[in-house]
């Protein structure tokens, strides 16, 4: 196994954003093992802390951008792109606006100051994702799909299908890419973004990158580039694979695979990503369920006050107080509620579902050390989604992920899940009340 990677030194540049086009400076900082790609908001007072991965993805046109509450960056796939091209798996990415500079809308100038900088080795070994199945996500004529590699390669393989006709100055472009840091600064780094003249104008009109001239930009008219020189004849297939190496970076680890794309963006780039993590999640809970439970039917009683049949919840696989836990409901033909929902037709109630969501979600509160002694009442549901059936000899697997805790009230974003199938999602607001009032 590869160990992971820092850089050696801090490095820093400056510039404007693409989009914003406000002033901003970046700085490298080198990172421990196991921190991943953090963005730090420096400007905010304290300090925000924003990981590289898709969870912390807000949505936003062409553009890839991650936020923290009220607090986001814009424009990240450039600055993620160089990172994974040159193998590096830790780094604090310190930033005091709210847009990456944009430098030449390629990768080129990130990739040059972290080699500047050096890579460290340390002493920790690198955990790479090696995609298990096939996983395509699509969106009309476009797609993106990730497939399993080669046998005993450990490398990301990319091809591009990009398609603007054969009457426009882009044309059809495939192209085929091999990740190492040796084809990226070679191949993709000097990529640039690129869009069509009439884009351009929608983008000035509605007060975006109104500072960029063609200079700044790859624009394109009706007979190519306006005011400026390719730099490969196929820039634009390369650029999209160096944004698509940028969102899959977004994963938290490398991906180990081979990736195929027909004119995917960067929304169903993120899609993808999440897939694959439903399928980390998935190889993840099915290890721990052969494992010692952490609390089983008995214990969970005595933390829980629900009694059959409303107890939901058979036993806890996982649980890290205050953060995170998993649990499993067995859902047995049985259950008292298939008699009437619905005859011939056993379905269990979506409020169910919800519930045992809710009951795991209190388990892990309750392990706070200021709610000990405390029972969870469910105070408000948000993003509720059912998105299968659950019926007779499923198991659940319920996971609950805490988002925010306070003294008096809990904030926990859950999912329920059959096998590899995301059943049912939830974010929960509970009270914490006396578990014995008198």
């Amino acid at each position: 196994m590869k160990p992971q990677q820092t850089i050696d030194k801090p490095v820093e540049l400056s510039g404007r954003g693409l989009f914003t086009g406000e002033p901003a400076t970046l700085r490298f900082q080198p990172a421990p093992a196991d921190t991943g790609i953090v963005f730090v908001r420096y400007d905010q007072k304290p300090p925000i802390h924003i990981p590289g991965v898709v969870e912390s993805v807000a949505k936003r046109m062409r553009r890839t951008s991650i936020r923290n509450g009220s607090v986001q960056i814009e424009t990240i796939e450039h600055c993620m792109s160089a990172l994974a091209g040159l193998g590096i798996d830790n780094v604090y990415v310190e930033l005091n606006a709210n847009e990456v500079p944009a430098m030449d809308g390629s990768s080129r100038v990130f990739f040059e100051k972290l080699k500047e900088s050096g890579i460290r080795t340390l002493d920790k070994p690198r955990e790479v994702f090696r995609v298990p199945e096939t996983v395509r996500v699509a969106e009309g004529q476009s797609y993106v799909m990730a497939t399993p590699g080669n046998e005993g390669e450990d490398v990301l393989e990319i091809i591009y299908d990009l398609n603007y006709g054969p009457e426009g100055p882009i044309g059809h472009q495939i192209y085929k890419f091999r990740l190492t840091p040796e084809n990226f600064e070679r191949e993709l780094a000097s990529a640039r973004t690129f869009v069509l003249e009439q884009e351009a104008a929608q983008f000035r009109a509605a007060g975006l990158g109104t500072h960029l001239t063609y200079d700044d930009i790859l624009v394109f008219g009706p007979d190519g580039p306006i005011q400026n020189e390719l730099r490969f004849p196929n820039e634009c297939v390369r650029h999209k694979i160096l944004d698509l190496i940028g969102d899959l970076f977004l994963f938290g680890k490398f991906i180990v695979g081979n990736v195929f794309a027909r004119q995917s963006g960067h929304s169903l780039n993120h899609d993808l990503v999440r897939r694959l993590r439903e399928l980390q999640e998935a190889q993840s809970l099915g290890k721990s369920l052969t494992a010692e439970p952490v609390f089983d039917i008995r214990q969970i009683q005595r933390i829980l006050p629900h009694r059959y049949p409303f107890l939901m919840v058979d036993r806890v696989i996982k649980l890290d107080p205050g953060e995170y836990a998993v649990g499993v409901k067995n859902v047995s033909a049985n259950e008292e509620f298939f008699t009437g929902h619905y005859p011939g037709h056993p379905i269990m109630p979506g409020v169910l579902i919800i519930e045992a969501m809710a009951q795991l979600g209190g388990l892990l509160l309750s392990r706070e050390l200021e709610h000990t002694g405390k029972v969870a009442v469910l105070l408000s549901l948000d993003k509720v989604k059912f998105r299968r059936p659950v019926t007779p000899g499923d198991q659940l697997i319920l996971e609950a992920r805490a988002l925010r805790l306070k003294s008096r009230t809990g904030h926990v974003a859950c999912t329920a899940r059959v096998g590899d199938a995301q059943v049912a999602e939830a974010d929960i607001k509970f009270m914490m009340v006396d578990a014995d009032p008198l």
